[in-house]
């Protein structure tokens, strides 16, 4: 049995793309996208109908241009969304614009329009999350979606009390990055490379596994953003894992013993008073690692999002 199959034994895998042809070849129980990945999209062949069909929609809704743009790229995504849907048994994740991670407010109103557009496709919303950032802003936009039962994921997420406050939030689930933990350490201390047991991404995702169950929190924890199979090897065990088609491949090929890393035997503690907002924006602001990655996947997303936006402006001005 490969180590792909034996993983799956311990974890549920998604594939963190839009192809759908690995989806087909590694057969994920989720699958989640990004604006990095849907602006990939944006530029092949294959989904060059589903942009037509978005612009010819946003025309539709609306003769102000930036409108335009900005429900093409929505239904762009959720065109991608079903697609991908389709293909798996389980959940997909839709990313909320970046450029509103520190407005609950619009967030809320994103989440509301994307659960919509689902639902004009026919798509069952309870099949979707809403991928939000780990902001102070993001986690309280998320408390009140979850209680609307709107379920979330929580992205961008590197410091422990990140986690924690989603959990007292009620989120359905967090994708706490463990290859970009690993990166900003690594080139903080000059380093060709970090040894798996010393790896502070796989450390962070096992010390967050640990608390959430030790406490009973429900929130699943899907570890996100790796470099390398022995990073996902080390997690095994954990809720979920998010893998590339990448490192998908390599587990395949690979038919060496995976063995199960995180499993909670433990004794249950009850839950702490939940953090206040100062709390959590003190102890974010004391880890530079945390405030950096946070504020640059943000910056990342959001520009991605304004080059989706550049490809559909100029296909609207040319249809």
């Amino acid at each position: 049995m490969n180590q792909l199959n034996q993983l799956k034994q311990y974890t549920k895998v998604v594939a963190d793309t839009g192809d759908f042809t690995a989806i087909e070849a590694y057969q994920p129980e989720d699958t989640t996208t990004n604006p990095s990945l849907l602006l990939k999209a944006a530029a092949q062949a294959d989904y060059q109908i589903d942009i037509a069909e978005a612009i010819e929609f946003a025309r539709e809704q609306s003769s102000d241009e930036q409108q335009q743009v900005q429900d093409a790229c929505d239904m762009f995504a959720v065109k991608i969304g079903k697609r991908l849907l389709n293909q798996i048994p389980g959940f997909n994740s839709t990313e909320v614009d970046a450029r509103l991670s520190f407005s609950k407010q619009a967030t809320i109103d994103k989440a509301h329009r994307i659960i919509q557009l689902y639902k004009k496709l026919e798509v069952d919303p309870s099949r979707v999350l809403i991928k939000i950032a780990s902001t102070w802003e993001g986690i309280q936009a998320a408390r009140e979606l979850e209680k609307q039962g709107i379920r979330c994921n929580l992205t961008l997420l590197f410091h422990f009390v990140q986690a924690r406050a989603c959990a007292e939030a009620g989120a359905f689930l967090i994708s706490p990055f463990v290859g970009r933990i690993y990166d900003w350490y690594k080139n903080d201390q000059n380093l060709e490379d970090i040894a798996i047991e010393n790896d502070p991404g796989v450390e962070s995702v096992s010390r967050i596994y640990h608390y959430y169950k030790q406490h009973q929190h429900h929130t699943i924890v899907m570890g996100a953003s790796f470099r390398k199979v022995e990073q996902v090897l080390a997690l095994a065990g954990c809720d979920r894992l998010t893998i590339s088609p990448a490192l998908l491949a390599q587990l395949t090929e690979q038919t060496s013993t995976v063995q199960r890393k995180l499993e909670f035997t433990g004794a249950f503690k009850a839950q702490p008073e939940p953090l206040s907002e100062a709390e959590f924006r003190w102890q974010m602001n004391q880890d530079a690692m945390a405030t950096e990655k946070t504020a640059e996947g943000i910056r990342k997303f959001a520009e991605d999002q304004i080059r989706l936006e550049t490809i559909i402006r100029e296909q609207l001005i040319k249809s």
